[in-house]
């Protein structure tokens, strides 16, 4: 775990009412550390790019550190406002982003991130453990949350998922499409204007995040969209949750968490409760009409 005997130079993580920090410090990562970054080296990892946005220059040094070691090329920002701005006008693998910076609050730089770049994966690294605030950052858009102290294993293994999704969704998605004769469709939405995914009464228009039951079109956030698409491949079938998460979010980050109940209940909310069936000890499946 990231505490005061592994951080560097023994810095210990503050536990106040903000992200979890270090005081600044320079030294090198341990032996154990480096070898422990570098074992797991992913065979694509020299080509991906991670932006780390943190206020507090330890815990940037550190994560560097690793992600260097990892043969991951990263950039650094101080805080939310160069954050946003070093997103916006580059392109990024993975965003690391802290919660709590003294400027502009990391949910503030999630949503306006993923406003321009909704198919950018973001995780969220930050010292609140609490439900509400992990599903909260899943509903904006995030990927996946981690919280500090955490284990530099767990958030490289963590990066490479989220890096490996990414190169894979960039490589397949025009090649992505719906079994049984549905229209295919990419993961890349905004790439797809047009294109149209139907089964029974419900469309789904992929450019827009657009879903139709017949009463007119509703828009979705983008992963509601990709939940009720999930569903729709699956038309006829119930589909765990786990399933739900691994493909959605990307990682099964929680096994625990509601996330998955969150999304569902909020497009029962939107288009009707009769959509969406919950299969008792199994999942959820796409009611038949």
């Amino acid at each position: 775990m990231v505490t005061a005997s592994s951080m560097p130079g023994g810095m210990a993580p503050r536990h106040h009412a903000g992200a979890a920090t270090t005081t600044s410090g320079e030294e090198a990562m341990t032996a154990q550390e480096v070898a422990q970054a570098t074992f797991h080296q992913p065979a694509d990892a020299v080509a991906a790019r991670i932006l780390v946005a943190d206020d507090e220059p330890g815990i940037r040094a550190f994560i560097g550190r690793a992600l260097n070691a990892a043969g991951y090329a990263a950039d650094f920002a101080a805080n939310g406002a160069e954050a946003l701005r070093q997103a916006l006008s580059s392109q990024y693998d993975l965003v690391i982003l802290d919660l709590v910076m003294p400027d502009m609050t990391g949910q503030v730089v999630l949503e306006r991130i993923l406003a321009v770049h909704p198919e950018q994966a973001v995780l969220v690294l930050s010292c609140r453990a609490d439900v509400a605030s992990k599903v909260d950052c899943l509903e904006r858009g995030a990927q996946d949350y981690l919280t500090k102290p955490f284990s530099l294993a767990e958030l490289l293994a963590r990066v490479r998922v989220r890096v490996r999704v990414r190169g894979g969704a960039a490589e397949n998605g025009h090649d992505r499409g719906l079994e049984n004769g549905h229209d295919r469709a990419g993961d890349n939405g905004h790439d797809r204007a047009g294109e149209m995914v139907r089964t029974g009464r419900l469309t789904l228009d992929v450019g827009r995040l657009v879903a139709d039951i017949g009463a007119g079109p509703v828009p979705l956030t983008r992963l509601e969209f990709l939940l009720l698409r999930e569903l729709a491949e699956h038309a006829g079938q119930s589909v765990p949750k786990g399933q739900l998460l691994a493909t959605v979010w990307g990682y099964d980050f929680d096994p625990g968490s509601n996330v998955v109940d969150v999304c569902v209940r909020r497009l029962r909310s939107k288009l009707g409760f009769g959509l969406i069936k919950t299969v008792r000890g199994e999942g959820y499946q796409l009611a038949d009409h």
